[in-house]
């Protein structure tokens, strides 16, 4: 079974701060405007929708008013702040990470450690890392790089840069970490200079 990995580029702590908002406009903008994508997804869940898990609408409706929640259907708030993110941020190339098997993931973090950069992981993006007060989920699994931490990132890169540059000597990864840790390095690099933006990711 293969897994996916969807990256937002936004303003990590406005996106947050839209859970328990209670912005009305917002939950009505995306009910009139993205309709079709919630029927699509209630298609998908029917089975869990019969079995009495929310809407795709129904679930949003509650991340935004924070609350209330059905913690036998966690899943469906996980999703409901995907939405969210993908709504509010930028989607950003994830060809490397979808799809993906086994422990790839931690394989490129492994990349990212022999390179100096520890900072980030890609693999907490298989966390639950929703906001609060959103309910414990499995699936999607959430994590965030915020502004500190990609900006500690790419310094770290950059001390490794130097010390290669210096020793002539560049770390043994195999090509496709290599392409993997780059594309990671190509999202940090689209929120450098953006205050307030970072990486929002969800594992599915």
């Amino acid at each position: 079974m293969s897994s996916s990995l969807s990256v937002y580029l936004l303003d990590v702590a406005a996106t947050r701060a839209l859970v328990g908002s209670r912005d009305d406009q917002l939950l009505e903008a995306i009910r009139n405007g993205f309709g079709d994508d919630l029927a699509r997804d209630d298609d998908y869940f029917s089975d869990a929708i019969e079995e009495g898990a929310p809407s795709a609408f129904e679930a949003l409706r509650a991340v935004i008013n924070g609350g209330p929640f059905s913690e036998d259907h966690a899943f469906q708030y996980g999703y409901a702040y995907k939405r969210l993110c993908s709504l509010t941020g930028s989607f950003l190339d994830n060809h490397c990470f979808t799809p993906h098997r086994g422990d790839w993931l931690s394989v490129v973090d492994e990349g990212l450690k022999a390179l100096g950069i520890t900072a980030i992981s890609v693999e907490d993006f298989s966390y639950s890392g929703l906001p609060d007060p959103l309910p414990y989920t499995y699936i999607p699994g959430c994590g965030e790089w915020t502004p500190d931490h990609i900006a500690q990132a790419l310094e770290q890169f950059e001390a490794t840069k130097r010390a290669v540059n210096e020793s002539g000597q560049a770390p043994p990864l195999e090509p496709e970490v290599v392409e993997a840790v780059m594309q990671c390095l190509g999202w940090m690099r689209h929120a450098v200079g953006r205050p307030g933006f970072g990486v929002i990711g969800f594992r599915s």
